[in-house]
């Protein structure tokens, strides 16, 4: 009896201490294959807002003020599921990456930008708005795969703008199967997940501004060798992430089989893993050569038409697994390639129309196709240089790419429009 007794305490001390499943109707939860939020169907119009957490901040770059009066603003325009990052990594003054970092070193954080997500967070909870937030990123602007690899032994590694990025990539490749590297990111994501919001006093785990903890942004094998080493590792995360978390919906951050060399099957087996609740794609109708600058308007039509055979053919495959799909990344430039406030944005307002159309429809629809995140929010920034540059306002463009090129800012009212009006739309 003494030995049962002692088994039941020794279960229910284990069970004690591990993380449960709010009730809360606040949190965003998948339910028979669609996002289900206060009990409602949940189909949305979000944006990009990658520099929500140093705008939050206190430090370089932050700006409370300007934070609110943004925030106010999107949640006027119906917009409530922002995608963010939470922190770039490594040296700071490095050109084409984004700063203040806020981990300087593996294990060594920059409290400032800490500060400026809790207080990000707080600030959506007031406003009962959520955030998608993304832990890593294959590319260079935030560090991500290059950081890791680094510090892991593999010395300084390249960047785009210095050698091209056919070479970065071949070098970026070495991430999907560096255990060290991946060692140090899960310290990393065990130290963000584990943390207590200091305005709120709540947990990170308990949160329900906390949409999804997403494991990158774009995370790509970045060679068709390295794909079995990828899929590993984007099972073995998602894995650590919901040994953490059990409120939280769990998502890739992938462009779909744009992001997984083209194949479909890799796409498929990376979103059947049951840690990963729904399915991500990108589009970038220009960077994967669909529209020339000079032709933006004249080329919409096939860029819509390239855009509904995309996104069907990952459908059918949301819809084998019954997971939801959400277009988190897609954007298209200013009529003739500008940047600059006020150039019209013709193009640009047609193709943000058709994807909205595409999420209407499938919610009037009950479809799988649950929801979008145009990139991205420039709001009240007035970009002063082409290239960024500290001190200047952050727009929703990284500081590798022009000032302005994908931004909606607030003085572009055809587009506020637009969005405003499929907001409406989805939920009547």
């Amino acid at each position: 009896m003494k030995k049962v007794l002692l088994f039941l305490l020794t279960v229910a001390a284990v069970m004690a201490c591990q993380p449960r499943q709010t009730d809360s109707p606040d949190f965003v939860r998948v339910e028979n294959g669609h996002f289900v939020r206060g009990g409602q169907p949940y189909y949305y119009v979000g944006t990009n807002f990658w520099y929500g957490a140093i705008l939050g901040s206190e430090g370089q770059g932050g700006d409370r003020q300007r934070l609110v009066r943004e925030l106010d603003a999107m949640k006027q325009l119906g917009i409530d599921n922002l995608r963010i990052l939470v922190g770039s990594d490594g040296e700071r003054g490095v050109t084409t990456k984004v700063e203040p970092t806020l981990q300087i070193k593996p294990g060594v954080y920059n409290d400032t930008i800490l500060a400026g997500l809790d207080y990000l967070l707080m600030e959506l909870g007031k406003r009962k708005m959520v955030a998608v937030l993304y832990l890593n990123n294959s590319w260079e602007w935030s560090g991500g795969y290059g950081f890791y690899l680094e510090h892991a032994g593999l010395g300084r590694q390249p960047r785009p703008d210095e050698v091209g990025y056919p070479a970065f990539m071949q070098a970026m490749s070495q991430y999907a199967s560096n255990e060290r590297a991946h060692q140090l990111f899960y310290d990393y994501v065990r130290f963000i997940i584990g943390r207590t919001n200091r305005y709120t006093g709540v947990k990170y785990t308990d949160d329900p501004a906390i949409m999804s903890w997403q494991l990158g942004n774009e995370p790509r094998a970045f060679s068709k060798e390295a794909l079995p080493a990828f899929e590993h590792w984007l099972a073995e995360a998602s894995a650590l992430i919901r040994s953490l978390d059990k409120n939280h919906l769990i998502s890739i951050g992938s462009e779909g089989s744009w992001g997984c060399e083209n194949d479909y099957d890799c796409y498929e087996r990376i979103c059947a893993d049951r840690n990963i609740d729904y399915c991500n794609v990108h589009l970038w109708p220009y960077n994967w050569g669909w529209v020339n600058p000079d032709s933006l308007v004249e080329h919409l039509p096939q860029a819509c038409q390239n855009t509904k055979e995309y996104v069907d053919r990952h459908l059918a495959i949301c819809a084998k697994l019954n997971k939801p799909l959400v277009m988190e990344e897609f954007g298209y430039p200013r009529d003739g390639f500008k940047f600059a406030l006020g150039t019209p944005t013709t193009g640009r307002d047609g193709y943000y129309r058709y994807v909205f159309s595409l999420i209407s429809d499938n919610a009037h629809q009950s479809g799988h196709f649950a929801g979008c995140n145009f990139w991205g929010w420039g709001g009240q920034a007035k970009p002063r240089h082409e290239q960024w540059q500290p001190g200047d306002d952050y727009t929703n463009d990284p500081a590798q790419e022009a000032q302005g090129l994908n931004s909606v800012f607030s003085t572009d009212k055809s587009t506020l429009k637009v969005i405003a009006d499929a907001i409406s739309q989805i939920k009547k």
